[in-house]
């Protein structure tokens, strides 16, 4: 499975893009984002990527989730967002 992450400055047309491409490609996609900014950022970037998907007739959910993750050696919690065709 593919991972995207996400920051409070992702911008979510790139993003969606990058969802799309790994959807088309028949792979599932996790994005993983840190903070209310960045999720913030990974939702809209979803919420395009199934625009972009509705446009060529493949529907896509998403499913929400925490991880412990390690940023410079310390762990935080993300909240990952599993995004494949339904």
């Amino acid at each position: 499975m593919d991972t995207v992450k996400v920051s409070a400055r992702s911008v979510p047309k790139a993003v969606a893009g990058a969802i799309a491409a790994i959807i088309r490609e028949g792979r599932n996609v996790e994005v993983q984002a840190v903070g209310a900014g960045a999720v913030n950022q990974a939702v809209k970037s979803i919420a395009i990527a199934c625009v972009y998907m509705n446009e060529e007739n493949i529907e896509i959910v998403s499913v929400p989730s925490f991880a412990e993750i390690d940023i410079n050696g310390e762990e935080r919690t993300a909240i990952c967002f599993l995004v494949e065709k339904r």
